[in-house]
């Protein structure tokens, strides 16, 4: 179901419609909000993509949902993609329109992984490494996340790049040294 270019085409088209009414900003928080529900309730994604659900019931539960939560442009659009049959693609429609919106405003997704929940303090010093390497006029949306696999330090994902600077990873490193260890084959 996932088809990125019709999710292109819909998010810009709202986005651009959005912008002629002056409504970026409040489209972008129903945006926000669709994402975070479709993220965190699977059952609602699942019912916006079963072929034996109508699209007049879904069109009521969309409803019913997102009832004097979102704005009267979003509703409007949320009906359109029901009318078309294109409400299975809502999520992905939500996730392009924040990446548009982003690239609009010049917005540009931190992700930092760390073992332990991370203190001010290292999140203050990771984004301020961070800033020093962007250009003018950036701004950062940071998100952070918990993996205790990682044993300690933190994984950076930022614009297409990954900085992994975890023990993890420096204890892969050691044991790749001692497999391709030479003085072992010279022992034998």
């Amino acid at each position: 179901m996932n088809n990125p270019r019709l999710a292109g085409r819909y998010a810009k088209s709202l986005l651009d419609l959005a912008t002629e009414q002056n409504q970026v900003d409040a489209v972008y928080a129903d945006m926000k909000w669709l994402h975070s529900i479709c993220k965190s309730n699977p059952d609602f994604v699942n019912m916006l993509r079963s072929p034996v659900i109508k699209p007049t019931a879904k069109g009521k539960i969309i409803e019913s949902i997102t009832k004097e939560r979102v704005s009267t442009l979003t509703s409007a659009f949320i009906q359109l993609l029901v009318r078309k049959a294109r409400e299975t693609n809502l999520p992905e429609i939500a996730t392009t329109y924040i990446d548009q919106f982003n690239a609009l405003r010049n917005i540009h997704k931190v992700k930092i992984t760390t073992a332990d929940p991370i203190t001010d303090d290292m999140l203050n010093a990771i984004m301020a490494n961070v800033k020093a390497t962007a250009t003018a006029g950036q701004t950062f949306e940071v998100e952070t996340a918990v993996n205790n696999e990682l044993i300690g330090g933190f994984l950076l994902e930022t614009s297409g790049t990954l900085v992994d600077a975890t023990i993890l990873r420096d204890l892969k490193d050691i044991h790749k040294q001692f497999m391709n260890n030479d003085y072992l084959h010279r022992i034998r």
